[in-house]
């Protein structure tokens, strides 16, 4: 069977734990080839960002065609934009190349430890320009309500009528995530046209959840890559990402918000553990 090709549009994080290096990690551990195309740079470990500096849109359209020029994408993967000229930028390259491939969006605007990520000129930029394209969009509770300027949802009935709304502004679906609620559990809420989906799962009391938007939204794109629907991708990789959760303690990696542990798997099965 051919291994699919996924492409990442994203920020970096020398880190490790989210961006483009989550990204390639949450591909390759479900079975895909990760490719990689930098909106902008950060200066960030687990305790929080210092530093971002955004690339040049022009580069940032020519890192997408050059790779468009020379390998079969079997599905885009945006995350951070940084700000409206590069969000205008991704669109207009995504509608001359990448015509019927899937796109999963993450709107990410906001780090683990509060810094942001997104200009603030950028919102109404992928509202307009970025939903549309999308496959599906995978925006935690703060992201959902500044995208709708609206207060954040504190209930299931809340978190889907805002995905109901999102749906409105041209994406195929909408996946609301649920690990801001006040709850013991973590509900997210899948909006399909006139249906609505609840994934339930366990809450894992750990400090070590850096990079799990990432994550969640590059693995979606891997399993839709890999020929899955859009519900059975999100069943998936929510199961997928429990487990990265869920083993993350196993790592040391800085004293703030770790990363989780993206080869959990690969690693119990013996590959690579010595």
């Amino acid at each position: 069977m051919t291994i699919r090709n996924v492409l990442s549009i994203a920020g970096s994080d020398p880190s490790g734990g989210a961006g483009i290096q989550a990204d390639l990690k949450a591909f390759s551990a479900r079975g895909t080839y990760g490719m990689a195309a930098l909106t902008a740079l950060t200066a960030q470990n687990t305790q929080g960002v210092t530093a971002i500096h955004a690339l040049p849109p022009d580069f940032v359209r020519a890192e997408i065609e050059t790779i468009f020029a020379d390998i079969s994408v079997d599905a885009v993967k945006i995350g951070m934009i940084a700000n409206a000229e590069i969000a205008e930028t991704v669109a207009a390259t995504l509608k001359a190349h990448a015509t019927g491939i899937p796109v999963v969006l993450d709107p990410v605007m906001v780090a683990k430890g509060g810094a942001p990520l997104l200009a603030s000129d950028a919102n109404q930029a992928i509202m307009k320009l970025l939903l549309p394209l999308a496959t599906v969009i995978t925006p935690n509770l703060p992201e959902a309500a500044a995208l709708l300027g609206e207060p954040e949802a504190k209930t299931r009935e809340a978190m889907a009528e805002q995905a109901k709304r999102l749906l409105q502004h041209g994406p195929r679906a909408v996946l609301i995530k649920g690990g801001h609620l006040e709850s013991d559990d973590s509900p997210d809420v899948l909006a399909e046209a006139d249906e609505v989906t609840w994934f339930e799962g366990p809450r894992t009391r750990t400090r070590n959840t850096h990079g799990t938007g990432c994550t969640l939204s590059s693995a979606i794109a891997a399993e839709i890559a890999k020929g899955q629907s859009v519900i059975e991708a999100v069943r998936v990789a929510k199961a997928y990402l429990a487990g990265a959760i869920s083993a993350a303690d196993e790592l040391s990696v800085g004293s703030g918000h770790g990363p989780v542990h993206h080869f959990i798997a690969l690693w119990e099965d013996g590959v690579t553990r010595r």
